[in-house]
């Protein structure tokens, strides 16, 4: 089973529904729909969806094959949302987890595929002030917290997304540079390490060291041509199915929003 995670940054722009601009470079063109085509992933994760359905026109609101699924953002439209498409049912789904203030922002999608479950999750952004970070550490905790409930219980999961934080300072190019920077807190970071300690593996790091591997870069001064990146957006299994692991890689080439794809490639 392939799975894609990607944060679009905007599902209309991506499609081509409204036209892109990078640069001077102005673009209709259907970009996600051409990436499910070439790569023709088994599940597509998206975050950063930023559109309603109403939004969204029939012809572009899921690939032909899929099963489409989304949930949007209660609070104010244009505004976060995520969405997933598979070319298997599940056997049930949800939209939150119990929580108001977090599934008002239509920030998760969860997915029982009875062997598995998939959490579609796009954590929240912390850099338009401390409140929003502490919102984004309470986040952390809460899915975790729902996540360890049913995990006790024998749930297998993949939690894959947006994360909104650098783990280490192998994943990010310039660490010293921002380690005052929400993205790369020390309290962020212990979050991921907290996801670590509770058996939750980076299926990532389990095929590559190296630093230089980054899934975000700023649209300013040309940061991705000269890799000055992040690495945000994880596949994270619990370690009953690292085994079943038989790849996880980034496609930095792929373009069409200011994150690129990760792909995870599991035996399940």
């Amino acid at each position: 089973m392939k799975i894609c995670s990607w944060n679009i940054n905007g599902y209309r722009a991506i499609t081509g529904q409204n036209p892109s601009k990078r640069y001077d470079k102005i673009s209709n063109e259907n970009k996600l729909f051409a990436f499910i085509e070439s790569n023709q992933p088994d599940i597509v994760c998206l975050q950063e969806i930023k559109a309603d359905l109403n939004q969204i026109s029939e012809d572009r609101k899921t690939y032909d094959g899929y099963i489409s699924y989304y949930n949007t953002a209660k609070i104010k439209k244009g505004y976060s949302g995520v969405a997933v498409f598979t070319k298997y049912k599940p056997k049930f789904i949800n939209f939150g987890i119990g929580i108001e203030k977090f599934d008002n922002e239509g920030r998760i999608l969860e997915l029982d595929f009875e062997d598995f479950v998939l959490m579609n999750v796009y954590f929240p952004n912390g850099t338009s002030g401390y409140d929003r970070v502490e919102y984004k550490l309470e986040f952390y905790d809460a899915l975790f917290n729902y996540v360890e409930k049913y995990r006790k219980k024998g749930k297998s999961y993949i939690i894959s997304g947006d994360y909104n934080t650098a783990h280490k300072e192998i994943d990010l190019a310039r660490p010293k540079e921002n380690e005052n920077k929400s993205g790369f807190l020390p309290e962020e970071r212990e979050k991921i390490d907290r996801i670590v300690s509770l058996g939750y593996v980076d299926t990532f790091r389990m095929f590559c060291n190296e630093g230089g591997h980054y899934t975000w870069w700023s649209q300013r001064g040309s940061a991705r041509e000269r890799n000055v990146g992040w690495r945000i957006d994880y596949h994270f299994v619990t370690s009953d199915l690292i085994k079943m692991v038989k790849n996880s890689m980034i496609q930095p080439n792929v373009e069409g929003s200011d994150h690129c794809p990760i792909i995870l490639e599991i035996n399940l």
